[in-house]
């Protein structure tokens, strides 16, 4: 009995400082050489009437919050997370240095991915423990996903007509970026150096918050990681525009609604929509869901609504405010093609066709699948953040560009083409052990722990550079210098060798946007 008693004492959680937020006193746990405040309310639940409204505030509490759980994972398809999904999930977690006080220290705001349908604020390889043991206080919320995150319908447009509507999921991101702003420093954080960061959906929303007037003054700094930049989004309301090919959110709300057997447009709609179980509204809302049953035309995602997101990605971000920027994409990043042909891969470009296929395809080599796959991702992801960093530099913003190439050693020989969407968020969370495990080898764990040096420094000063790093030259109004992570592990910065690619792609966006 005894020696399961001492072991007993030895795996118990040891107990982290207290913090005084402005809601209440909360507790975390010392972990991986930093310590932790899980499951922290930013918040209050939005469930029953709160069901699709701007997030209000948490209630304070007497006592002292236990943070040493992760809380709930927003909900979506059970079927699809591995972590407790609720619609009680405005929760948030605290990584810092062991023993941070009032040492005013960069903190850096962590958006997760997921295509904004999935994704948690808990997954192993995204923990905040590297960046803490760095110096950073890192923060990560969850947000509203899927339909309780980004939803319309004429009924909700009526109600409060004084509330932003329709990108809940984004209100939410403000709310926890109000939440550091408010209670960072008791952490040891300094509320006005802060960096946002996002990777896929993530970094879609950062770049979106970049521009949204709701976030002005919220955050110093912007890391994106294949983000795009230029994906058309529906409006909110049902306009003249409207149309069967692009119709509006509030028409697909109604399809959604129907589809669950509530007719209608006025407030018992609503009231019996906000009725559904949870799951009856996740529904089959995945990736997959949305690629083949049918999700798709039930689901806007996030919309320009006029308050929160004013206008289109690209013009948006034109107008944003001038903040310092990291953004790049993956060598084989995300972008669906699917033209049947090469010749019809081509015409898609217009007048540009030649062009494109002196770019694509000079030798005439390329297969189709080749060809589908360049054009996707270029469209989607790679010329995108180009895009980014140059129109940052434009308005007078240092701009960082940045390609990830590289695939760990051990998983090479494998059916993996290149770098694959997101694959470089370990790297920059220095968390390859979490994927590999004991199959991290040398040059793995230099690359890993240069790109977080990187986003280590940016945090810090607003700058990636530094002394035992190789240079990374910014993006200028007259040149797009590209720092490379390549598969034989060296960090180089260079002329893009796709610019030829990605001439033809932003003169192909510029015409049609």
């Amino acid at each position: 009995m005894t020696a399961v008693l001492l072991l007993a004492a030895v795996a118990a959680p040891v107990a982290a400082q207290q913090v005084a937020t402005a809601e209440g006193r909360v507790r975390g746990i010392a972990e991986e050489g930093a310590e932790v405040f899980k499951g922290v309310p930013f918040a209050a639940p939005p469930v029953g009437e709160l069901r699709w409204r701007p997030p209000q505030p948490a209630t304070p509490w007497q006592g002292v919050h236990d943070a040493s759980r992760f809380g709930h994972d927003c909900m979506r398809p059970v079927a699809d997370t591995a972590h407790d999904p609720s619609e009680d999930c405005l929760y948030l977690n605290v990584w810092r240095p062991a023993g941070a006080t009032d040492d005013k220290r960069p903190v850096i705001v962590w958006i997760h991915g997921g295509a904004f349908v999935s994704g948690s604020n808990v997954p192993a390889e995204a923990s905040g423990a590297a960046f803490a043991r760095d110096g950073v206080i890192f923060v990560a919320p969850n947000y509203r996903l899927g339909r309780f995150g980004f939803f319309a319908h004429p009924a909700l447009s009526a109600e409060h007509p004084d509330e932003p509507k329709g990108n809940y999921g984004y209100l939410d991101q403000i709310a926890a970026l109000q939440w550091v702003k408010r209670n960072i420093a008791a952490f040891g954080g300094d509320p006005d150096n802060v960096t946002i960061m996002g990777a896929s959906a993530g970094g879609e929303s950062v770049l979106a918050l970049a521009a949204s007037p709701l976030a002005r003054g919220l955050f110093q700094r912007v890391i994106a990681q294949s983000g795009g930049g230029r994906t058309q989004l529906l409006g909110a309301q049902m306009l003249s525009a409207d149309t069967e090919a692009h119709p509006s959110a509030e028409k697909i709300g109604l399809a959604f609604a129907t589809s669950v057997g509530v007719g209608g447009s006025d407030a018992a709609a609503l009231e019996k929509l906000r009725a559904l179980p949870a799951e009856k509204v996740a529904g089959n809302l995945t990736a997959l869901g949305m690629l083949f049953l049918g999700e798709r035309s039930r689901f806007s995602g996030p919309i320009v609504d006029g308050r929160i997101v004013t206008a289109q990605p690209a013009a948006a971000l034109k107008a944003a405010a001038a903040l310092p920027i990291i953004v790049g994409a993956d060598e084989a990043d995300l972008g669906l093609n699917r033209a049947p042909d090469k010749d019809a891969a081509f015409a898609a470009f217009g007048p540009l066709a030649a062009e494109a296929r002196a770019a694509y395809d000079p030798a005439g080599t390329a297969t189709l699948d080749e060809v589908n796959g360049m054009i996707g991702r270029d469209r989607t992801m790679i010329e995108p953040a180009r895009f980014a960093a140059r129109t940052a530099a434009a308005n007078g913003a240092p701009a960082w560009l940045f390609r990830f190439s590289y695939v760990a050693e051990t998983q090479r020989g494998k059916p993996i083409r290149g770098a694959e969407h997101s694959s470089e968020v370990v790297y920059a969370f220095d968390r390859l052990g979490a994927l590999l495990g004991d199959k991290v080898t040398a040059t793995d764990a230099a690359v890993a722990s240069t790109m977080h040096r990187y986003w280590v420094n940016f945090a810090r000063t607003g700058n990636p550079n530094g002394a035992d790093l190789p240079a990374w030259t910014p993006v200028t109004t007259t040149d797009d210098p590209l720092l490379e992570f390549q598969l034989d592990g060296r960090v180089v910065t260079k002329a893009d060798p796709w610019k030829a690619r990605l001439d033809v792609t932003e003169a192909h966006a510029k015409a049609v946007q």
